[in-house]
């Protein structure tokens, strides 16, 4: 449903075109700062902010690049210490990183090329 909402929106408000803000792309339904941020970033190399999801917010944590646990601090305290420029790339190296690498339940911390650098409470080397 928020698909249909999306598309119209898109459609009577910007002509039929994804929009290139932040600010436009938290208006469509069911697009919150995440999706916007990939988005602009990976579709039209905009650099807005960090797409923060639960791999990215673990391994920050882990990683002490940040204390805070909701997405929109996270997102803005990243950005604060990832250079714009490669903010997108590091959005996506992140997730991947979280999802393969440094896993919810069971981390592959000997496989971690960050592992020095990591003091995490549940470190499995």
């Amino acid at each position: 449903m928020a698909l249909i909402g999306a598309a119209k929106k898109i459609v009577a408000d910007f002509g039929g075109q994804v929009p290139r803000t932040m600010e436009e792309m938290l208006t469509i339904p069911g697009c919150a700062r995440k999706t916007a941020s990939v988005v602009l970033g990976t579709a039209y190399g905009i650099p807005t902010g960090i797409a923060v999801d639960t791999h990215v917010q673990r391994v920050a944590r882990r990683l002490d690049l940040t204390p805070q646990t909701m997405p929109e601090k996270i997102d803005r305290e990243l950005m604060d210490i990832i250079p714009k420029k490669p903010c997108i790339r590091f959005s996506h190296q992140m997730i991947l990183h979280g999802r393969y690498i440094c896993a919810g339940r069971r981390p592959r911390c000997a496989e971690c090329s960050l592992e020095k650098l990591c003091y995490a409470k549940d470190k499995t080397v």
